[in-house]
């Protein structure tokens, strides 16, 4: 007998096999009992060292279903080091990670992936040669027959209304991912983990390298993977990108916390602020305000010349 093809309303696993238990077509939605604001993850205490340098020492972070938190901090602060911990690509050298209550240590990206923990990164992972759909399903594509043929008609289907629900229309599944906008593209990145399964998303600068324009289209994508019922980490350093989107804040600086806020403690203003230094940008002002007073006073130098 042969296999036959996926119904309407499954999805495949990551393996190839076919799956159930959607919310609705082409959905993975959160568990009904639990409510909106379930904590899925949950870091305390966490810190991680190469040698004698540390990259994280005790960061604390709590993400949530229906939430997005954003993770603020200029380079060097070790928002990239957070990403691989949660990730599975670095094991953490101190603290706890929790998800969904159990205490955890990912030895592989593989094993975070298979928790529910989706990461997109800058890069987003996709071929730019191949169509939407190919990339949509890369590494999981959807099989039928003895032969074990593809079903190109199911997953261009699913690819496009998997698309259509995140809020962007894309006619010609077979069109080349490079030929898209970059707000297209990560709206196929974000689209398809949602499908397959994550219930963390964690966004990796996806606004970097974009416009003014294209980047309210992914804020939009990403607005749309809350509403889904997702717990959104948002990886930034834009303050009023963060602000627009996000429920939670924390800004780290060297590795530590700075600031660890909702949204209803925190404003833009304070929040950029913080994100610019906060403390120690206010001291350097002082700094500057007193070397220019000294060199106001004394416009000719002749004092840093003067020879004693």
């Amino acid at each position: 007998m042969s296999t036959q093809a996926q119904p309407t309303g499954s999805r495949p696993s990551r393996s190839g096999s076919t799956t159930s238990g959607r919310t609705g077509p082409g959905r993975t939605g959160p568990d009904p009992v639990s409510g909106p604001t379930t904590e899925i993850l949950r870091l305390t205490d966490v810190g991680k060292s190469y040698g004698n340098v540390h990259a994280l020492r005790g960061v604390s972070l709590t993400v949530r279903q229906g939430e997005i938190t954003c993770v603020l901090g200029d380079n060097g602060a070790g928002k990239s080091t957070l990403i691989k911990i949660i990730a599975g690509l670095h094991q953490h050298s101190e603290g706890v990670v929790m998800v969904n209550g159990e205490e955890i240590h990912f030895s592989s990206p593989r094993e975070s992936l298979d928790r529910g923990i989706a990461t997109v990164y800058q890069d987003l992972a996709l071929a730019p040669l191949m169509s939407v759909w190919r990339n949509f399903f890369m590494g999981a594509e959807i099989r039928r027959g003895l032969l074990r043929s593809l079903d190109v008609s199911a997953m261009k289907r699913i690819a496009g209304e998997e698309l259509l629900r995140m809020g962007i229309d894309i006619p010609d599944m077979d069109r080349p991912v490079g030929g898209l906008s970059g707000g297209q593209r990560q709206c196929i990145a974000i689209a398809r983990a949602v499908y397959f399964g994550a219930k963390v998303l964690i966004l990796d600068e996806p606004t970097a390298a974009l416009g003014v324009k294209q980047s309210g289209v992914v804020l939009k994508y990403v607005a749309r993977a809350r509403d889904a019922g997702l717990g959104v980490v948002f990886i930034t350093h834009n303050p009023h990108h963060a602000y627009l989107v996000g429920n939670h804040f924390v800004i780290l600086n060297r590795g530590l916390v700075s600031l660890d806020a909702s949204r209803s403690e925190v404003g833009l203003e304070q929040l950029t602020n913080e994100m610019a230094g906060g403390s120690e940008l206010e001291a350097l002002g002082h700094e500057l305000g007193s070397a220019l007073s000294e060199v106001e006073a004394d416009p000719d130098g002749e004092k840093a010349l003067r020879v004693s």
